[in-house]
């Protein structure tokens, strides 16, 4: 059961090995939002993520000889390097499979933490079936990343810091992949104030906890989408789920469009680097229908890999408007593109990729096209500069921007 005996015997345990992540108050999203917004700061934790809770009060609820078995885990990345860096305090072995399609900055970490990685499935849930496997043939501890209730009960430990740090908290925002989080954080949340609201957020892409909401029972979605890769999870857990039920107030579901868009707003505003998953509670700011209320965003991660942090930033500067391309059609003669150049010049854009096509149409007198990138400061500006080349005779088209 998860009692508050037992969430405070984890709070205690998982000092050991966490780092204080005090409650960042955002004036930002404060602003964009009408409440009083805070952050959990989780991306901070040692491991990158929130993980290492659950998976070390869990191994140390273990017998000697279960850990002297060896552990077994699978995870999209942030339990792996939870568990692994738990394993290597407790000196036993750990091995982790991971889907294929893991970033490799949650490999190569999970690896320098000692652990024995295996890459198999595309998703989180056929790496874990793999993980049932070993498990059985090579006798190895099986540490599941959610479905636990000792993992819950540690994830939890984040509640019990929310409300010795802001006790008057009323709202707080958790994401869900399997529901671990949720499950530990939602139960202690209604232990220590029954009148407090949970939400938990899921990718649109991913909504398994919503769907085993709706139908009154756990239930497996045929697929995931979204690029919320630590949440992309098929099925929740069966053993939580009842809690799950009881103390979660409500779900919502993001789309990966406005975890690009929070992305840049953590980096901008916050000077922070949030994984996707971990975003989904900034961009569910948004959805909350209240004002002038206390609320807890938890961003329950941080390892981001460049090449997917590089592409997140380019989106996310066109859906803002900050960067977009126009075609325009213009007779080939000399001076027709330093013409158009001067003209977003005076408007201050600023350009940065040029595609000449003369052969857009057979008549190259009558007509080239110019494809312009450029840099505006947001939508107004963008404006602007459209209405400028309009008013000197061009007839600019907005098309697909791409760097």
């Amino acid at each position: 059961m998860l009692t508050l005996d037992k969430f405070e015997e984890a709070s205690e345990k998982v000092k050991e090995v966490i780092l204080e992540t005090k409650l960042v108050y955002s004036d930002y999203l404060s602003g964009q939002t009408g409440n009083k917004v805070y952050l959990k700061p989780e991306n901070l934790q040692f491991t990158g993520a929130y993980k290492v809770r659950g998976a070390y009060y869990k191994i140390s609820t273990l017998s000697e000889e279960e850990r002297e078995k060896g552990l077994i885990t699978a995870s999209a990345g942030n339990h792996a390097q939870g568990v692994a860096y738990a394993a290597k305090c407790y000196g036993c072995k750990a091995v982790i499979v991971m889907p294929t399609t893991t970033p490799l900055i949650k490999v190569n970490r999970t690896k320098s933490y000692g652990a024995e990685v295996i890459l198999y499935g595309d998703v989180y849930d056929e790496a874990c079936q793999k993980a049932y496997e070993l498990a059985e043939k090579e006798g190895y501890t099986f540490i599941h990343p959610f479905d636990d209730l000792a993992v819950a009960t540690g994830q939890g430990t984040i509640a019990m810091e929310i409300f010795k740090e802001l006790p008057l908290v009323e709202y707080i925002l958790v994401p869900i992949g399997g529901g671990g989080l949720a499950t530990g954080v939602s139960t202690l949340a209604k232990l220590l104030n029954p009148k407090i609201k949970v939400i938990g957020v899921e990718p649109a892409g991913a909504n398994c906890m919503q769907a085993s909401f709706a139908s009154g029972k756990v239930t497996t979605l045929p697929n995931v989408n979204t690029i919320a890769d630590g949440t992309a999870v098929k099925t929740p857990g069966s053993t939580i789920f009842p809690y799950i039920q009881k103390n979660l107030d409500e779900i919502v579901t993001v789309e990966d469009d406005e975890l690009v868009v929070a992305f840049l707003d953590m980096v901008e505003n916050h000077k922070m680097i949030v994984e996707n998953s971990g975003l989904l509670t900034v961009a569910a700011l948004k959805h909350l229908d209240v004002k002038d209320k206390r609320v807890v965003a938890i961003m329950s991660g941080g390892n981001m890999d460049v090449i997917t942090m590089s592409s997140v930033v380019q989106q996310g500067l066109i859906f803002r408007d900050r960067i977009f391309t126009v075609s325009v059609l213009l007779p080939d003669k000399p001076g027709e593109l330093s013409k158009v150049s001067s003209i977003i010049a005076e408007e201050q854009g600023n350009v940065i990729k040029l595609d000449h096509n003369q052969f857009v149409t057979t008549n190259r007198n009558a007509a080239v096209e110019l494809r312009i990138t450029m840099e505006s400061f947001g939508t107004e500006h963008k404006k602007q500069i459209m209405k400028a080349l309009e008013n000197n005779g061009y007839k600019p088209k907005l098309v697909r921007a791409s760097l």
